[in-house]
């Protein structure tokens, strides 16, 4: 490589003692070497701390500090008021790099410059035992979406980009607002705000990151992350960055998930038509809402369609739908689960 900008890389550190030797020999191991860790210790109870301090003493690119607010966010804001380098990625304190991840990065961010969002693909592993199903979904579908460069197309599904597996221009990310706001789950609020900025994603075929699945892993305990679908951070932006006013929307999907929405869709003083293909609740009056057959979209000028079903093959089926409606006044869908 003929250019070689400085990568920060930002990890927060809270209690993974167990892990944090395998994870920074990681980041030292890089094949791209001009970096920079800047790693903040937040208030952990085990030995977390002299591990740190002991890396930072033995390469000047570990940069050791303690944060004085405690939980992930503030020591996040913490580490970035650090930062020297051009170009900005976030390591996770349990989890370790393909040695050729930042080189893989940098080489494909050089390519594009300022406002292009460099993301790869993740795999997760466990120390015993097996990874979640969940987790495992989650990995494919996020493989898949770095594959084809679909972030903003699937982006109201999950979360499309993984708080690891990025590479941004500091400008850039100064531009969206870096870690300052205050909201969880933190990697899919910034990634709306990617969309929001229009920043250009450039998906990477490549697996470049190892994500450790363990029983204590926050997104497993905080209450933050209990409900999943993240409902409400979805609807605030597609409020503001997709929602048309003056055409008409339409919920599909009357399960729990779709009754959810429904509620939350009345909350915005939205009025909506709400589809389904179960004959048990079409023509059914629900929070005030009268159900009507998933056919009657043709029908409406226009729409706006939010699609609100957990099944992967209903998912599947309404999709072949809408293609099948191609030629009718059918122009915006969105997956919402």
């Amino acid at each position: 490589m003929t250019d070689q900008p400085l990568v920060s890389i930002i990890m927060a550190v809270k209690d993974t003692a167990p892990y944090l030797h395998e994870c920074i020999d990681s980041i030292i191991n890089q094949t791209y070497q001009n970096w920079e860790l800047v790693a903040v210790n937040d208030h952990s109870s085990d030995e977390t701390p002299a591990i740190l301090k002991a890396y930072s003493e033995q390469d000047s690119r570990v940069r050791y500090f303690d944060s004085d607010k405690p939980k992930l966010i503030p020591t996040l804001q913490v580490a970035y008021a650090q930062v020297q380098g051009e170009l900005i990625n976030r390591m996770d304190s349990d989890d370790r790099m393909p040695l050729d991840k930042i080189e893989v990065l940098v080489k494909e961010w050089l390519k594009y410059g300022k406002g292009t969002v460099i993301a790869g693909g993740t795999e997760h592993f466990v120390d015993e035992g097996e990874v979640g199903d969940g987790f495992l979904k989650y990995e494919r579908w996020l493989n898949e979406v770095a594959r084809t460069s679909s972030h903003y197309q699937e982006i109201y599904k999950e979360c499309v980009i993984p708080s690891h597996s990025w590479i941004i221009h500091k400008e850039d990310f100064d531009t969206v607002d870096a870690f300052n706001p205050l909201v969880y789950p933190e990697d899919y609020d910034l990634c709306f705000r990617f969309y929001r900025h229009s920043l250009n994603i450039v998906g990477i075929d490549k697996v470049l990151h190892f994500w450790r699945d363990r029983l204590d892993r926050i997104s497993r305990t905080w209450e933050e992350y209990k409900d999943n679908r993240y409902f409400d951070l979805k609807l605030r932006f597609f409020y503001e960055l997709d929602r048309d006013r003056t055409r008409p929307l339409v919920l599909w999907g009357a399960g729990r998930n779709g009754k959810d929405m429904a509620r939350l869709l009345q909350s915005y003083d939205d009025t909506f038509h709400w589809v389904c293909d179960n004959e048990n609740k079409i023509g059914r009056d629900i929070y005030g809402v009268i159900l009507e057959r998933f056919d009657a979209i043709p029908s409406i000028e226009k729409p706006q369609i939010m699609i609100v079903v957990s099944s992967p093959d209903g998912k599947k089926e309404i999709l072949e739908q809408l293609t099948q409606w191609e030629k009718k006044p059918v122009e915006d869908f969105w997956f919402f689960a």
